[in-house]
């Protein structure tokens, strides 16, 4: 049997970092050396290939212009490798692997995303771990020869979690992400425990990029006090064609006669006004109180248990297909890529 094959994409952040022996300053480490600040990666049974952005990007200034070139180096090289590995500084991650998952239909391969809260070369870092799991992850195959995880994921903090259901979730824990909605895809410990109930199938068909992307999504953060020039901005902003509703609990918002009416002239407009809880965990349900009817009555669709990264993506991808206003509101009301 072939050994597999992974390609490591290094896009920036505090994984690829090592002190200067100098001046004690973080700077990216030469990749070629990957094997000498990692060890471990030379006892897999597998070839790793490593391709390295220039200039390298912090996670901070991650734009969809990246999100398209990734996608296309995955598309380009998906028959050189069975798997790949993305290193990603920790503050956009989530928003990246949820967008690559849409523009990357019918994949059969892993996309594993990972990075570290501290360097690479850091006595205590969790870097090494993350990255040689997330190979591990890449190149590991069912018995019948397809691939474990055929989908994007972030693997970190000894978990594996949907790349499209994930969230960070802390700024100093090793436990960085989670999933609040769902069951990690995998566990690590000893040995790697893999929820085969929750894995996608391996898709029949050919791989799909889609690298069009309309990013004319605003997203308005419901708050006590939020004024009416606040929220006609966002709602009735001439360049938004779709606004993600950050609301209070099961779906609810202000029941302010101004507020409702801005949010029906938005709708009326025909704006894509999308309901999506502030909550860490739980579901949209707009038939629960009056507050969340009114929202349903004004125009507002549900967002179900959807990350706020996860929609942001999902509508930069369905407004970027091209279609009309009813059918992107039913597809996002369908399960596209497991979010």
């Amino acid at each position: 049997m072939n050994r597999s094959s992974i390609l490591l994409i290094y896009t920036g952040g505090t994984i690829g970092m090592k002190a200067d022996g100098v001046d004690g300053v973080l700077r990216p480490f030469d990749f070629s050396q990957i094997l000498s600040e990692v060890p471990e990666l030379g006892k897999f049974a597998c070839k790793i290939d490593y391709e390295v952005f220039s200039p390298l990007i912090d996670s901070s200034d991650v734009e969809p212009g990246m999100w398209q070139r990734l996608a296309s180096i995955i598309f380009e090289r998906y028959d050189e490798y069975d798997g790949f590995v993305i290193l990603h500084g920790t503050d956009t991650m989530a928003y990246s692997a949820s967008a690559l998952s849409f523009m990357l239909e019918n994949l059969s391969k892993p996309v594993i995303f990972t990075g570290s809260q501290l360097p690479v070369g850091a006595p205590r870092t969790d870097g090494k771990e993350n990255l040689v799991s997330a190979v591990e992850i890449a190149s590991a195959k069912s018995p019948e020869g397809k691939a474990m995880v055929p989908e994007v994921a972030i693997y970190f903090g000894s978990k594996l979690l949907r790349g499209n259901r994930s969230t960070k979730v802390n700024s100093e824990s090793f436990e960085a992400f989670d999933s609040p909605n769902m069951e990690p895809l995998a566990q690590a410990g000893i040995n790697i425990r893999y929820n085969d109930k929750l894995l996608l199938p391996v898709p029949d068909a050919p791989l799909r990029l889609h690298k069009e992307l309309d990013t004319r999504v605003s997203i308005l953060k419901i708050h006590p006090g939020i004024t009416p020039g606040v929220v006609r901005n966002i709602l009735l902003g001439e360049d938004t064609r779709a606004v993600i509703i950050e609301t209070y609990g099961a779906g609810n918002a202000p029941s302010n006669p101004w507020f409702l009416d801005l949010v029906r002239q938005a709708s009326a407009q025909g704006k894509i006004l999308v309901n999506v809880t502030q909550c860490f965990a739980g579901t949209v349900d707009m038939s629960i109180y009056a507050n969340g009817k009114c929202m349903e009555q004004c125009g507002v669709i549900s967002g179900r248990d959807s990350t706020t990264e996860c929609m942001l993506a999902k509508l930069f991808y369905l407004l970027g297909a091209g279609l009309d206003n009813e059918s992107i509101k039913k597809k996002l009301s369908e399960s596209l890529r497991g979010e």
